[in-house]
């Protein structure tokens, strides 16, 4: 006989009631038993598997953030960190993943210095060095799931595709995939590409800085290479994913580079990333898939799904049916028909709780709208958190007096 004394119980969402147990899924069906410990009621809600997010930034240094206070409200339950930390700088992720309630892996840079500035991290080639890279995997295994480079001209100078070649030569070793960061020229665009293997990984594959919509690209997809959104604060451009659709290049995975410069726009979150999807074409599907199932498989991770025995990472969303204007990195805007608000986010099980952010670092660029909007919304959550929570009809005489 089944045991249904449940932790939890999710009922009434879409597609189907979820039990948990110590932090897994332990059943999955129409309307279960509601004999766990605590039963939530989710009519009208979405229930997906934790979101997975390909390509962030949560390891110290000028592009890291605080991955808790955003996933709590996202839904986001794993953070992929993409090349924050090289080897030398790799214990200060790992104090991250140890620390953060979410779920965090890596993909170790190939430059051991990882990403302590904002560029510039192999341009001396005694940076990437491989024995030590390939040792580094090794005695991490645990955390790191591949590689990450970034190629673009102002990270390599003059190397060229060496950096590249190097982090190759690693994952080769290791057994793992990499995922290349493409941009402004040079190294040439077709020289990147023709050098990836099935089942690495091009981010900011929609980026309007490098355009990937020639032959090499079609190559590239053809022989499975998989294009990962990325969109950061320049690696996302509409007319460049519409005729990427056009030739049937289409994002396996959608992920968001959030970090310090894009958090506050143009990136926001990975709900409003998904929406971006959504407004060209896609179906709510095809976005649930590559924000949970895809990044999964593309870097072994658990979770992703919502089957018996799986983590019991969850989101809760309200699908608002109502037009969203998003935007890209160039400032240009399209209307998505959806907008997901997420309203539960659980990790292995738990409720994450509301999170405040950190004040923004000192060195990140904001505009002048920007900063009025974070003023904006400390002083109300000043005001929201400074009024008592409820008048005397809303409270209970905890020791009444005796008269």
């Amino acid at each position: 006989m089944i045991n249904t004394n449940w932790d939890l119980l999710l009922t009434g969402g879409t597609p189907f009631d979820v039990a948990v147990d110590q932090g897994v899924i332990a059943a999955t069906g129409p309307a279960l038993p509601r004999t766990a410990r605590t039963v939530v009621d989710l009519s009208g809600a979405l229930l997906t598997p934790g979101l997975i997010d390909l390509h962030t930034h949560v390891g110290p240094g000028y592009w890291g953030i605080d991955p808790d206070p955003i996933a709590w409200h996202s839904g986001v339950t794993t953070w992929v960190d993409a090349g924050s930390a090289g080897s030398y700088t790799l214990p200060g992720l790992r104090q991250v993943a140890a620390t953060a309630e979410v779920r965090v892996a890596a993909l170790l840079n190939i430059s051991a210095v990882g990403l302590a500035g904002r560029t510039g991290e192999s341009r001396d080639l005694a940076n990437c060095d491989v024995p030590l890279a390939i040792d580094t995997v090794a005695r991490h295994r645990d955390l790191i799931r591949g590689l990450k480079v970034r190629i673009d001209r102002e990270t390599v100078g003059e190397h060229g595709v060496e950096p590249l070649r190097r982090a190759l030569a690693v994952a080769d070793a290791s057994r793992v995939p990499v995922m290349v960061h493409i941009g402004a020229a040079p190294p040439d665009l077709d020289e990147v590409l023709g050098l990836l293997r099935p089942g690495d990984i091009v981010t900011h594959c929609a980026s309007g800085l490098a355009t990937p919509v020639g032959p090499a690209a079609l190559e590239a997809y053809a022989r499975g290479v998989l294009f990962d959104l990325g969109h950061g604060s320049g690696g996302f451009a509409f007319d460049v994913l519409e005729r990427q659709l056009d030739l049937g290049l289409r994002p396996a995975t959608i992920s968001t580079d959030l970090h310090a410069r894009s958090l506050h726009g143009p990136v926001f979150d990975l709900p409003t990333t998904m929406a971006k999807l959504l407004a060209v074409g896609f179906t709510l599907d095809e976005v649930l898939t590559a924000t949970t199932a895809a990044p999964a498989a593309a870097l072994g991770l658990p979770g992703g799904v919502l089957t018996v025995g799986a983590p019991a990472d969850l989101a809760v969303f309200e699908l608002r049916a109502e037009p969203f204007e998003v935007t890209d990195c160039h400032l240009k805007t399209r209307r998505s028909p959806l907008r997901l608000v997420n309203l539960a986010t659980y990790r292995n099980g738990r409720l994450m709780t509301p999170r405040l952010p950190a004040p923004v670092p000192p060195w990140i660029p904001l505009t002048d709208a920007q900063r009025a909007a974070l003023s904006r919304r400390d002083r109300d959550l000043r005001a929201l958190l400074g009024t008592p929570l409820v008048g005397a009809d809303g409270l209970a005489e905890q020791f009444p007096r005796r008269l």
